[in-house]
């Protein structure tokens, strides 16, 4: 009797030269990325960005601050702050695989046989808009994380001076666009006052 060999499944590889090939999200999840840049799938479109710049983690880690320091003061509030390298969500009917500048999860995650991060659901996603994400974050994401159920969607444009405070109102979001010199408090978090000064000028200081 001769035996029959089972043909090795060779993972796809992703690197730089890969912005833009279509790619299902099956496939996706399962390629070995070349080091030192960052990948998404947006719409089955693979999305090749380099690490962010000093300026743009500046106002990422200021953002965060704000939030640890909540939760110290409230340590029932929050199960978890995660960032884009630390999480990911997997909307499968957009065939995207996003990786969120923040995300803040009240609870812990469900115990599944599924892909976790296709159904552990962030109230809060945060992300700060860089000179290439402007279209994914303002539009792209916008539709994708309401169809995945998130409560609150933040976009900060510094460019824009203002922080777009998106929240899932009967379906759909509402928008509150917030100034520079305005505090920002959401009912998710009950005694959050959220300075969008503090973020630009945590990037003002590395410009």
């Amino acid at each position: 009797m001769t035996a029959v060999s089972t043909p090795i499944q060779t993972k796809a590889r992703v690197g730089p030269s890969d912005s833009g090939r279509q790619m299902s999200l099956a496939d996706f999840e399962n390629a070995e990325p070349q080091e030192g840049f960052l990948y998404e799938l947006g719409r089955g479109v693979v999305v090749v960005s380099e690490v962010p710049n000093p300026n743009h983690f500046a106002q990422v880690n200021a953002a965060r601050r704000q939030f640890s320091i909540y939760e110290i003061a409230h340590p029932d509030s929050i199960h978890a702050i995660a960032t884009g390298s630390e999480c990911k969500i997997l909307i499968a009917g957009f065939e995207s695989e996003r990786h969120p500048d923040l995300a803040l999860y009240k609870t812990p995650p469900p115990r599944t046989d599924s892909e976790v991060w296709a159904v552990w659901v962030p109230e809060l996603v945060v992300e700060v808009v860089s000179p290439g994400s402007r279209d994914r974050d303002h539009v792209e994401k916008r539709e994708e994380y309401l169809q995945f159920g998130i409560l609150e969607y933040w976009i900060i444009d510094r460019d824009r001076q203002a922080l777009f405070a998106l929240r899932r109102s009967r379906g759909r979001w509402a928008e509150r666009v917030v100034t520079r010199e305005q505090v920002y408090d959401t009912p998710l978090f009950p005694g959050l006052a959220f300075s969008l000064a503090l973020v630009f000028q945590a990037a003002d200081a590395v410009s």
